[in-house]
């Protein structure tokens, strides 16, 4: 059963970077371009700590299904990863609208991308690690 949880470690971090590529740089890199003065200037340059937060992020979210998720199932991974995503992106999107001048489109694309990433993160998972 480790063998599963590490290959669902990598497949899920890979699965997340590539939907979290599409969210940001395709759906909403142009208001992103827009809102370009409430950016870091060097941003580019700490993007290995956003790799690196991914990464603890994806070993998180995976060792607990690993770990806590009963009669594990793709039925449960979705449901773990929805109420895992409603988590994360209120965390993200409106948190960070209540604390920094962000537009308000960027708080609900955050949050639903959130929901939509985690919830087939969870799909993913529950497919690999399997009872």
């Amino acid at each position: 059963m480790i063998k599963k949880f590490l290959i669902a470690i990598v497949v899920v971090f890979v699965a997340i970077q590539v939907m979290d590529y599409v969210l940001h740089s395709l759906i909403l890199g142009h208001i992103y371009q827009q809102n370009a003065s409430i950016w870091r200037p060097n941003m580019m340059n700490l993007m290995w700590a956003m790799h690196l937060s991914t990464f603890i992020v994806t070993v998180c979210f995976v060792y607990i299904y690993y770990k806590l998720i009963q009669n594990k199932s793709a039925f449960r991974g979705v449901w773990y990863g929805i109420v895992y995503g409603i988590a994360a992106g209120m965390g993200m999107g409106y948190s960070t609208y209540c604390m920094f001048p962000i537009p308000y489109v960027l708080a609900v694309s955050w949050f639903f991308g959130s929901v939509i990433i985690y919830t087939i993160a969870g799909l993913i998972t529950a497919l690999i690690i399997k009872e």
